[in-house]
């Protein structure tokens, strides 16, 4: 790709929106932070029953969907086979949607639910004990993975199914826009969603490295300080680079492999050194507290306690989710060629669920375990020391701990990494103008959006704080409930438009199914 094909109305934009976004903060810290809290907070005040409705509603339109006769429509010619195995697709998908956040949340969240509960629950009893278990599920399942698989469909249909030469969210937005999407509406809509895929993976690197620095000066004895943050930066830059090198299909194809046996192994192993018993109980009792409750927990407003649980989580993680969304879409086209509508929903709602559920049973009913026997006082070194020395010490109170350790730090540098390269690739794809079906963008394009991923990331972490970061997450997602659904109706148009002139099409979702994830 040469220069010329960079798409100046959304790369200079996007750019002057993050700088007008992170230069007041880290120029005035408190103010800059105060006012993008309070746009936050007002969001997930006014908003919050927009958003319990929108995912409902997402959840519903692909279980639909999936089981439809449209599920069956490959994206590509009848005889386009997979450009990735099955393993190294559904690692792709996995270390790129769930970054090191996972590394970081599995392991402590359980004890904010614990300590401050929903539903009245009183707080450290047996009944906050079973809904920490149980909300990490909900919040890491299918209606986070739900979110994340809507917009890819419309863009790999578009790109497979209509060959047009582009991955952009608005052109995902063509059978509703028009040519709307290629005016100045069209480019608002790609600005917008890269200002939020900035702040949500900036944010995951806002959590990841501090947790890795934390990592070494437990088992270094180093303190932390703001080289070793600097070192791991440029260490994290090193292996995108590499990465970037080898390209999507050998180095961000190798990272998720790599990363994706790791992830197992560590697995495997707190499951059989940790409280084993314990963790396979707790994971049965909290499905069935999560099936039982399900909907209850969907549509929770709390808006006669005024807890401010529901806003301070669920509203969160949704309005994450959004923001975070048509990246992983951008993401998920470019590498599910070959690959069934109906495949591609069960590969992101059923196997990312899958892989969340393992990391939050295993990780955070190991930690719970370790509090409620006053193994390792998980909850006093979070209040005190912050959550990454909580972790540390979670990992440390497991035999072979230090070992643990060092196997979750590396795991979220490439977790990080593997962010990185995938986020980087979907922000140079949305600000340039075509992408033929197998095109990359260039690799200076790809390194430039990772070098402002970390300077805003940076910026916000030392000036702001995460708070800053979460806020803009927040703050961009309110349009992109909108735009999502306009994508989802246009991939429903453009399905039944090209059923009715397309005879390939139509005999594709006529025939008789073969197997249920065909």
């Amino acid at each position: 790709m040469k220069q010329s094909n960079v798409d100046k109305a959304i790369f200079w934009p996007a750019l002057a929106i993050l700088a007008a976004l992170s230069i007041p903060v880290l120029l005035n810290p408190k103010q800059g932070t105060a006012i993008l809290g309070d746009l936050h907070h007002l969001i997930a005040e006014s908003l919050s029953s927009l958003y319990l409705w929108a995912v409902v509603a997402a959840l519903g339109f692909l279980i639909w969907l999936a089981f439809s006769k449209y599920g069956k429509i490959k994206f590509g010619e009848p005889d386009t086979k997979p450009e990735f195995s099955t393993f190294s697709w559904l690692a792709m998908l996995f270390t790129a949607g769930i970054g090191a956040s996972i590394t970081y949340w599995s392991a402590i969240e359980w004890a904010y639910y614990y300590t401050a509960p929903p539903f009245g629950a009183e707080p450290k009893t047996a009944a906050a004990a079973d809904w920490a278990s149980t909300y990490g599920l909900f919040h890491w399942g299918f209606s986070a993975w739900v979110l994340y698989c809507l917009p890819a469909l419309p863009i790999a249909y578009n790109l497979y199914v209509r060959k047009n030469p582009s991955v952009k969210l608005s052109t995902a937005c063509e059978g509703v826009l028009k040519k709307g999407a290629n005016s100045w509406l069209g480019k608002a809509i790609d600005v917008f969603f890269m200002v939020g895929l900035v702040g949500g993976i900036g944010a995951a690197l806002g959590l990841g490295l501090p947790m890795i620095s934390e990592g070494i000066s437990e088992l270094f004895n180093i303190p932390r300080s703001f080289m070793l943050d600097m070192s791991l930066i440029v260490v994290l830059t090193l292996i995108f680079c590499v990465s970037t090198y080898f390209g999507l299909k050998k180095g961000l194809k190798r990272l998720a492999n790599i990363n994706t046996y790791l992830f197992l192994a560590l697995s495997a192993f707190v499951l059989l050194a940790g409280p084993t018993l314990f963790i396979i109980s707790r994971f049965t009792d909290s499905v069935g507290i999560l099936l039982q409750n399900f909907f209850r927990m969907s549509f929770y407003t709390d808006s006669v306690a005024n807890s401010g649980f529901p806003e301070a989580w669920t509203i969160f993680y949704w309005a994450w989710w959004f923001a975070c969304a048509p990246y992983m879409g951008i993401f998920v086209a470019k590498i599910s060629k070959g690959r069934t509508i109906r495949q591609v929903i069960f590969a992101e709602c059923i196997g990312g669920t899958v892989g969340c559920w393992a990391a939050f049973s295993i990780m955070g009913n190991t930690g719970l375990y370790f509090e409620l026997n006053k193994l390792v006082p998980v909850i006093d070194i979070l209040e005190k020391k912050g959550g990454e020395a909580a972790i540390a010490a979670i990992y440390q109170g497991l035999p072979g701990g230090s070992v643990a350790l060092l196997a979750i730090m590396i795991i979220t540098l490439i977790f990080l990494s593997a962010t990185l390269d995938s986020s980087s690739f979907t922000l140079a794809s949305a600000a340039s103008k075509k992408l033929s079906i197998d095109q990359e963008p260039a690799g200076w394009h790809k390194i430039f959006w990772a070098l402002v991923i970390e300077l805003v990331a940076f910026s916000m972490m030392f000036g702001g704080g995460l708070h800053a970061l979460q806020s803009v997450v927040v703050i961009t997602s309110v349009p992109l409930i909108l735009i999502m659904a306009m994508a989802s109706i246009s991939l429903i148009k453009w399905i039944k438009e090209d059923q009715a002139g397309s005879s390939s099409i139509e005999k594709t979702i006529n025939e008789e199914p073969t197997k249920l994830t065909s």
